[in-house]
């Protein structure tokens, strides 16, 4: 009889390999790794990112769980760039989504020139928020710093953003991922209309606001200077209000005054002028319309000296918010006298 010739196997040492696409490229690993063992592979930390497979997140509880199968396609994502006051300052907190907070100023974490100059300057700022935006973690050079490691998640509450988004699908798919990554549920929703105004569109964020909220998220939102629309959101559930003072990254500052203060007077919940301010006197005049806040990147992060600038901002924030307080005067047509005429010699 003819022998029979067994089939060859490979040694028990020599796994079988399989193609998965990682962030958008072809990644190869070894069949049967978990997401667990793919996160150790490469060196990040499970507890800093978030991880979305064939578009459903993976819950970190379930990381080591997990098997990944030839075509996967995975996204990796952590956040990117992207204090307390004394005095009168803690007489005249602000709460919003149910958190209280001290300083009036929120800043943003892009566009510095690296991690350490945005740590010095949101120090100087004082501010106890600042945003975040997510994006895919970089697989291929692990060295790279994270902003968790400038600044603490622990001491800072970070507002992830949607920075980038055009569809207010993407948006909500982005803070899912964003919670996951984090915890957090307070949020902040931009959905942008086009690259060349970086205009907000309303509809796509009336939709996207509606999905957050029923998905538990506590919604701060990026807005026309609307008053019919802000009312919208408010009536849909988002726990702030952030009409644009005027276009993002523009440094104009407040081009509608009056709109920006009615919605300041129809709104139940507080409302910070988000976008367009460029310097201090910027920051104060919209603290004096009677807003909440006001937040900022650009103004900061492309100024000559951010550290001095994210100081002035904060004196400017600060000194808004007490001529407010304080009632300015009435607007004359005409002169009046500081000293009485009459008895003049």
């Amino acid at each position: 009889m003819p022998q029979t010739l067994s089939p060859r196997r490979a040694p028990r040492h020599m796994a079988a390999m399989i193609s998965i696409t990682l962030n958008g490229d072809t990644h190869r690993l070894a069949s049967g790794t978990s997401v667990a063992g793919l996160l150790t592979s490469l060196n990040l930390d499970a507890g800093k990112v978030a991880v979305e497979r064939n578009l459903e997140i993976v819950p970190r509880s379930t990381f080591a769980d997990v098997l990944l199968a030839g075509g996967d396609r995975l996204e990796i994502v952590h956040f990117v760039g992207g204090g307390q006051d004394d005095g009168d300052a803690r007489d005249d907190s602000w709460e919003v989504a149910g958190r209280i907070f001290t300083s009036r100023l929120i800043v943003g974490t892009g566009k510095y020139k690296d991690f350490a100059q945005n740590a010095a300057a949101l120090e100087a700022s004082g501010a106890e928020i600042v945003t975040v935006a997510v994006r895919r973690v970089n697989v291929i050079d692990r060295s790279q710093p994270m902003l968790t490691d400038f600044i603490d998640p622990k001491r800072y509450t970070y507002l992830p953003n949607t920075a980038g988004c055009f569809t207010g699908d993407d948006a909500v798919r982005t803070l899912r991922l964003a919670r996951e990554a984090g915890g957090w549920n307070l949020v902040k929703l931009e959905v942008l209309g086009e690259a060349r105004t970086l205009y907000p569109d309303m509809a796509e964020t009336l939709r996207a606001t509606e999905v957050l909220v029923k998905d538990g998220f506590d919604v701060m939102v990026y807005c026309a200077d609307d008053p019919i629309a802000a009312k919208k959101l408010e009536d849909l559930g988002a726990c702030a209000i952030m009409p644009l003072g005027s276009l993002i990254g523009s440094g104009l500052g407040i081009q509608n005054p009056v709109t920006i203060r009615m919605i300041i007077e129809g709104a139940k919940v507080p409302v910070l002028v988000d976008a367009g301010v460029g310097t201090a006197s910027d920051a104060a005049a919209a603290m004096e319309l009677g807003c909440a806040g006001v937040l900022m990147n650009t103004a900061i992060a492309e100024a000559k000296d951010p550290v001095l600038m994210a100081r002035a901002m904060k004196l400017g924030v600060e000194s808004g918010r007490l001529a407010y307080r304080a009632g300015r005067m009435a607007k004359r047509r005409y002169a009046d006298p500081s000293s009485p005429l009459a008895g003049l010699i």
